[in-house]
């Protein structure tokens, strides 16, 4: 991949990036954190990827570095999502958006990660299950109980109160 291919990927996938990256983790810093590093890795692989599968490469990257991320920090956000379980535990909602949210944020962080490049990135099932390291059957199987998860949860009664 040359210079002004790589500058090309940098104007072309970082927003498409970002949004994943925003969407799984909530955090706009850290998903701007992340999508650096996923551009850096690239730009140090730069000479080993080819400029067709750049999309594919950054994706990827971008998903394992955030699942090492929060590898990393398991014991702190367990302790921070414990602390906020305690602190507040107001379910009442008038926004249809931040119902979404909560419901995607109780998703396991594979289906959340699925659900997002399927539904909010329009990937097929085979391009995320290149990103995941997933089979097509696999992803398929994630996605469809996601959804059936997310429509249990939307019709709760807790959640319509």
């Amino acid at each position: 991949m040359t210079v002004s291919e790589y500058n090309k990927c940098v104007d072309s996938l970082s927003d498409a990036i970002f949004r994943f990256l925003v969407k799984n983790t909530r955090d706009r810093d850290l998903a701007n954190d992340l999508v650096q590093d996923s551009f850096m890795k690239l730009w140090v692989k730069r000479k080993d990827v080819d400029f067709k599968k750049s999309k594919s490469y950054l994706f990827t990257t971008a998903y394992h570095t955030m699942i090492d991320y929060f590898r990393k920090n398991a014991r702190l956000d367990s302790l921070d999502s414990q602390l906020h379980e305690f602190g507040h535990n107001d379910n009442s909602f008038s926004d249809l958006k931040e119902i979404l949210e909560e419901a995607v944020q109780k998703l396991s962080a594979i289906q959340r990660s699925v659900i997002m490049l399927r539904d909010y990135e329009g990937y097929s099932y085979k391009e995320i299950g290149e990103i995941t390291e997933l089979t097509e059957a696999q992803v398929k199987v994630y996605i469809y109980r996601a959804r059936l998860f997310l429509k249990k949860y939307l019709v709760s009664p807790e959640v319509l109160v």
